[in-house]
């Protein structure tokens, strides 16, 4: 019984994930309409939620069967970590003059045009 419960739950999540590609490519197309649009994303958002519950019953499950076992400890899942912000690109330094050229001098007050 527990292998048809695995393999009906691989097929359930087979399924859950071949509708949401499908559901994705048709936003992605762009000929929906809005409403279409709003139904599909819809769907999707039920379909997702579907396929977190069939993880976390088969995560529940292998736990189950690691802690029977006796030899082994269950195992800890842990959430992915957010990516990191990327960090910033460094500028390049400011490039110098070439000192070949003299500067000129600074202009003289009475040259103001104000």
């Amino acid at each position: 019984m527990a292998k048809a419960q695995a393999a009906g739950g691989k097929g359930q999540y087979d399924e859950v994930v071949k509708r949401l590609e499908a559901i994705v490519e048709s936003l992605e197309d762009g000929s929906l309409s809005l409403e279409d649009s709003l139904e599909r994303f819809a769907e999707g958002i039920t379909l997702v939620k579907q396929g977190e519950a069939l993880l976390s019953d088969a995560e529940k499950r292998i736990e189950q069967l690691l802690s029977e076992d006796g030899r082994t400890t269950p195992i800890e899942v842990k959430e992915p970590a957010a990516p990191a912000a990327p960090a910033p690109v460094p500028r390049p330094p400011p490039a110098r003059r070439a000192s070949s050229a003299p500067m000129p001098p600074p202009p003289d007050e009475d040259d103001v045009p104000f």
